[in-house]
């Protein structure tokens, strides 16, 4: 499924419906390029679970845990991910594999680790389109219900 957006408020309400949407246990692996809106989406992603606390990337921290909402929301940000073993040394498994639901950036430096069963999210920029425009394709899992 191909979402186009044309705004940083589009993004956060796609990301929004997917939080909504999702269950527990289910990953999403996001990507783009920097600068494409992956934190926005992740912003909507978590008030569509009911978080309302701020949420950032958690470029130095790798994982941040938000615990507030229906489900618990794991987000992973791997890019400074130098070593696989760095994720197994954060207990990878039990967050994967546990009641929550992960999303994770960047997730083909880790791809060896991911299970079979996940959702892609890709989000491209096209300035020709304009600034604010998005291309968002989600593939893979539950797609989005309209």
């Amino acid at each position: 499924m191909i979402i186009e957006t044309n705004s940083r408020e589009e993004t956060f309400e796609l990301g929004k419906r997917l939080g909504e949407q999702a269950k527990s246990g289910e990953i999403y692996c996001l990507s783009g390029d920097l600068g494409t809106g992956k934190t926005v989406f992740t912003q909507g992603f978590a008030r569509g679970l009911g978080i309302t606390e701020p949420v950032n990337s958690p470029t130095f921290t790798i994982v941040s845990e938000y615990e507030e909402g229906r489900l618990p929301l794991y987000h992973f940000d791997v890019y400074r991910i130098e070593d696989i073993e760095e994720m197994e040394e954060i207990g990878y498994e039990d967050y994967f594999y546990g009641e929550g639901v992960c999303l994770v950036e960047w997730a083909e430096l880790i791809k060896e680790l991911l299970p079979e069963t996940l959702t892609s999210i890709t989000i491209e920029k096209n300035t020709a389109k304009g600034f604010d425009y998005r291309k968002i394709t989600v593939t893979g899992g539950k797609l989005i219900e309209e």
